[in-house]
């Protein structure tokens, strides 16, 4: 993504006024931060241990008190990780994923365009927590404009004698599983860019058998900013449970698509709102991207955090928000998703090589209305058989898709079963979908 291309995505910063978060720069100038932007609104990063001083809280225990988790997907505690990289021997490895994979989702290559130095700068201070001294930065090799923004920031820092540790840029196959994160370290060791589901873990065994911390982008920039600004700072935002501010890509039947930055809490309906509000009235909302959760419209005051939406089967994700309207068909729109998950499966497994192409084939049946009365019936059952199954949580994504829209488009599914397909199945698709064709190639 170039600069002229990002200021096509609105971007606004929820924090309270004054307040440094990650879109604070872009919101003031509107334009990308390069490094002497970054530096006279933030200034340095704190010198790493070892450099000369120590920074008045380490930064683990930071991290820790400040509460900050993953915002790639699963919401790991991120002191949790980094202290099981720095316990392990050996010179440790970071990995940043800025991958991005997930085809909803534009935060993480957005945060690469208007702030490139916030998440080097936690990868540096990540490095030096963990006892790393290399860096290694993935991006999808077909996102050519992003690579040579994120080349010219690393070439800013390297003039300026920035950091401690050696910076390493690489471009990636660009599948929908090859951001996992054994997929990153095994494209890395020379391998296809696909989950490794065997032991030993990352954080045990990584890059060159190394001890490798692997972290989203966006969680590197939060961890840059809690370096400079403390726990209590970043705590002033967001829930006593789940502190902070999160990026969230806001796109479907709204006014102003666009990737927001909210205290984790806001309820779907603000966040709804601050994308200039819905076009058409809505009938669900798809929370987490093509691997979350159909949300229905009853349901849209529920806050955007994980305690809140668990009772719901659903969870944050990757910080996706698609609005489907009244007027679109929750059926046809998922089993287009299926189709692509079911065709970037790594087809190294059971439930991908078999599971999924039957899960999303029974959806397809379904969506066009020539579905059989038992078909709902297979279709849970199938469902049901995919979790925890894999070589990674590719199928758990897609059960769980599938599942949610068996639940909310219930109505549907039965006009479908007796009716034949909805009106609706016959309107141009509201999600844009990639084609699901199986990648080009994994290394």
């Amino acid at each position: 993504m170039n600069p002229s291309a990002t200021a096509s995505l609105s971007a606004r910063l929820s924090a309270a006024p004054g307040e440094p978060r990650l879109l604070a720069g872009w919101n003031a100038t509107g334009r990308p931060a390069d490094l002497s932007d970054h530096l006279g609104r933030y200034g340095p990063a704190p010198v790493p241990a070892g450099r000369g001083r120590r920074t008045s809280v380490p930064l683990v225990e930071a991290v820790e008190a400040a509460g900050l988790t993953g915002r790639g997907g699963a919401g790991f505690p991120t002191a949790r990780k980094l202290r099981a990289v720095a316990e392990r021997r050996g010179r440790a490895v970071v990995v940043v994923n800025a991958m991005e994979s997930e085809p909803a989702s534009r935060k993480d290559r957005f945060l690469v365009a208007v702030a490139p130095h916030l998440v080097l700068d936690g990868a540096v201070l990540a490095a030096a927590a963990v006892g790393a001294d290399t860096v290694h930065v993935c991006l999808p090799r077909d996102r050519t404009a992003q690579y040579q923004q994120l080349s010219a920031a690393l070439d800013e820092r390297r003039r300026a004698r920035l950091d401690p540790v050696r910076l390493r840029l690489h471009a990636l196959p660009h599948a929908y599983v090859s951001s996992e994160s054994t997929s990153l370290v095994r494209w890395l060791n020379g391998g296809p860019a696909r989950p490794q589901g065997s032991p030993p873990r990352t954080h045990e065994r990584g890059v060159d058998r190394r001890p490798t911390l692997v972290d989203n982008a966006e969680t590197l920039a939060h961890l840059a900013l809690i370096a400079r600004y403390g726990p209590d700072w970043y705590r002033q935002a967001g829930t006593p449970e789940e502190p902070g501010t999160t990026l969230v890509t806001v796109s479907g039947a709204v006014a102003a698509p666009g990737v927001l930055e909210a205290a984790l809490g806001t309820p779907i309906t603000t966040l709804l709102d601050r994308a200039a509000g819905p076009t058409d009235p809505l009938q669900a909302v798809l929370l987490g991207g093509f691997a979350g959760t159909w949300l229905p419209a009853a349901r849209l005051d529920t806050p955007l955090a994980r305690r809140d939406l668990a009772p719901l089967g659903a969870a944050p994700g990757a910080g996706v928000l698609v609005a489907l309207p009244r007027a679109a068909c929750g059926l046809g729109e998922t089993a287009r998703m299926l189709a692509y998950l079911a065709a970037h499966s790594a087809r190294q497994c059971g439930p991908c090589h078999f599971g999924l192409p039957a899960v999303a084939e029974d959806f397809t049946t379904l969506a066009t209305g020539r579905a059989d009365p038992g078909l709902p019936a297979r279709l849970r059952r199938r469902t049901g058989l995919l979790p925890d199954r894999g070589a990674c949580r590719h199928p758990d994504g897609a059960a769980r898709l599938a599942a949610s829209a068996l639940s909310v488009f219930a109505d549907d599914v039965d006009h479908h079963l007796t009716h034949g397909p909805c009106p609706a199945a016959h309107q141009p698709p509201r999600i844009p979908v990639p084609p699901a064709t199986p990648p080009e190639t994994w290394r």
